[in-house]
């Protein structure tokens, strides 16, 4: 399959994640534990992956799986940032709002394409990392509401933590999909075990985190495995398939494809949602709005155009022999 098909399926379902997760509310809340949703979500792929990698192993030859211990042990890394990156995004949206939050956490646009050229040594050309930005610039303006609204004033005024906490917060996220990427990358083991490895360490960090959320509580609602489908309808149900989807169209494109291209299609998943956001749910459309999808769709085309579609380059000049050879004879 084409990187460029799974990149722009990751798109749709990524955008319509925020939309199912709307759609699952009930007057304004959940009725169900949105702590459970990520931990079937991951024994969701766990389970996906292991029927694939049961499929594999029936062919001849098998396919390449490293057991050792010092491979198995840098699985569990991607689930230790992601845990850490989940407290820095409730600490910093402790000292900033909403908007300011969704407006820094574009900077991992930018601080991706700096550690995917920092730890995986892939070089980028000027006019990728111009796109890098513009891509940046594009996303951020799409959500700017105007400056002359509260929000925008609120941006300014937050307090110098919330701003630090919202650098570590994209330099984190950036840091668990360039590790994830090496991690795919750094042999030829089949994609489904090195899945199976990932999503069994993120199904028990995501089952500790529900522990620890039942110990906070005193039990009070009851030990996490028998509220766990409380509240679940269909629309709720779809939610955990998306979101488990998804994870394993990420892990495709870390292993075949690279970082940059799921930060174009995770960008362009956040338009769509708006301008899906416009269409189902009435929100009203802005003049930013428009010129941010313009930024980006400049950006997707400059990044991943051949450079001799962007630059006009100069007319090819005849060799000196050729010249000579065409001047009649007297």
């Amino acid at each position: 399959m084409r990187w460029y098909v799974v990149a722009a399926l990751l798109t749709v379902l990524t955008s319509s994640q925020g939309i199912l997760t709307t759609l699952s509310q009930s007057n304004g809340g959940y009725k169900y534990d949105y702590a459970t949703v990520p931990f079937l979500a991951e024994v969701f792929k766990l389970l996906v992956s292991s029927v694939f990698l049961w499929r594999e192993m029936q062919n001849s030859p098998p396919p390449k799986m490293t057991m050792d211990w010092k491979s198995v042990r840098l699985y569990p890394i991607p689930s230790i940032i992601y845990l850490i990156h989940n407290n820095v995004q409730f600490a910093t949206l402790t000292y900033v709002d909403t908007s300011t939050y969704q407006i820094m956490g574009n900077l991992k646009i930018v601080t991706t394409g700096i550690l995917f050229r920092l730890f995986l040594k892939r070089k980028l050309t000027n006019l990728q990392w111009m796109a890098i930005i513009l891509l940046a610039v594009g996303t951020t303006t799409s959500q700017v509401k105007g400056c002359g609204e509260a929000s925008c004033d609120s941006f300014f005024s937050s307090p110098i933590q919330g701003y630090l906490f919202g650098a570590l917060s994209a330099c984190l996220s950036a840091l668990a999909g360039v590790y994830t990427e090496f991690l795919m990358k750094k042999n030829n083991d089949s994609l489904y075990w090195q899945n199976v490895q990932l999503y069994t360490f993120g199904s028990i960090f995501n089952m500790g985190r529900l522990l620890m959320d039942d110990f906070r509580s005193g039990f009070e609602e009851g030990p996490w495995w028998q509220r766990i489908f409380n509240g679940y309808n269909t629309t709720t149900w779809l939610v955990v398939l998306n979101l488990g989807t998804t994870g394993l169209l990420v892990s495709w494109l870390m292993k075949y494809a690279d970082n940059i291209v799921k930060v174009y299609a995770t960008s362009m998943a956040m338009l769509l949602t708006m301008v899906l956001s416009v269409i189902l749910f009435n929100f009203k459309p802005t003049v930013q709005l428009f010129l941010g999808i313009i930024i980006c769709m400049m950006s997707l085309h400059m990044y991943f155009a051949p450079p001799s579609t962007l630059v006009d380059l100069p007319l090819t000049v005849k060799p000196v022999s050729e010249s000579v050879s065409e001047v009649p004879a007297e």
